[in-house]
């Protein structure tokens, strides 16, 4: 856990492709003061912003959608989650188009150009929502929750039909490491039965077996896995991108099973609405709390 705000040694540069739009994307990641957060903005529309928060949210539905009056930038989930798993605060994210490129389908491509122009640690302290009491919601047999724990720390349970995946479950403890990893390399996934009614919907106009595993009847396309359970981090991976929209990491144990990014984002938005449930503090706050309670 860190005790300051972090943004980037400097800006970088990443050219891809949109996912569902199929566009050609420029992504510039933006060093960005304190306090500002993330902050997307449209540079083909005169750096039109939208904060990376749970009150931009407009749709979940295969991807995580922002939009400000009327403006959108789409699937985001990746990049966030990238931001969020190696503790960036503040960054301005330029984009010329309305989604976030999927590069190869993972956090990896992001990780590795921000490893090439660094981290840097900025003044103002940072601020964790620290959980104190069970935060949950429920859809049927859909589960996503963050419980009292001391560090940060993750579990996320899948179950699908398919031979390829069936039932599998990661837990760890989340530190800017075990993201590197063991969860920002975990590519998006889809399966070949789902493609044609996608793209009648003007879904994955960019889809590829370069920014995706693609499953058939008979198993893996692709045939090669970065993970034997590169499904479950994948979507471990997504559930740190939207929970992120909170606006502040969060010290507790966050929990997913059979979920996706619906129940992510009802998360995020059931933790703003219960604000008896945790305390926002710095670490020096937090600190000096534990050390009245060990005395007590």
């Amino acid at each position: 856990m860190f005790k300051y705000q972090r943004t980037l040694r400097d800006r970088l540069r990443l050219d891809g492709i949109g996912l569902h739009t199929g566009y050609a994307v420029h992504l510039e990641l933006v060093p960005a003061p304190e306090n500002t957060g993330i902050v997307f903005r449209r540079t083909d529309l005169k750096n039109f912003e939208i904060e990376a928060t749970r009150s931009h949210v407009a749709r979940v539905s295969y991807a995580t959608t922002l939009m400000k009056k009327g403006v959108m930038i789409s699937t985001v989930e990746h990049l966030l989650s990238t931001l969020y798993g190696l503790g960036i605060d503040n960054l301005f994210v330029d984009l010329n188009s309305m989604e976030v490129p999927i590069m190869d389908g993972s956090g990896r491509m992001f990780m590795d150009e921000i490893e090439k122009v660094g981290i840097e640690q900025q003044r103002e302290l940072r601020e964790y929502i620290v959980v104190q009491e069970p935060i949950e919601v429920r859809h049927g047999d859909k589960v996503a929750g963050v419980y009292p724990n001391p560090t940060p720390k993750a579990t996320y349970i899948i179950n699908f039909e398919h031979n390829a995946i069936g039932r599998q479950q990661i837990a760890l403890e989340l530190t800017p490491e075990s993201y590197r990893s063991e969860i920002g390399p975990a590519r998006t996934f889809g399966f070949i039965s789902d493609v044609e009614y996608l793209r009648r919907c003007g879904l994955i106009r960019g889809g590829s077996l370069e920014n995706a595993i693609v499953l058939d009847d008979s198993g893996i396309v692709n045939r090669e896995l970065r993970f034997p359970d590169e499904f479950v981090r994948h979507k471990m991976l997504d559930l740190l991108g939207d929970i992120s929209l909170i606006g502040h990491p969060i010290i507790g144990h966050l929990f997913a099973e059979k979920a996706g990014h619906a129940i992510h984002a009802a998360l995020a938005d059931h933790i703003a609405r219960v604000r008896e449930k945790y305390r926002l503090c710095t670490l020096p706050d937090l600190e000096a709390v534990l050390e009245v309670q060990k005395a007590g």
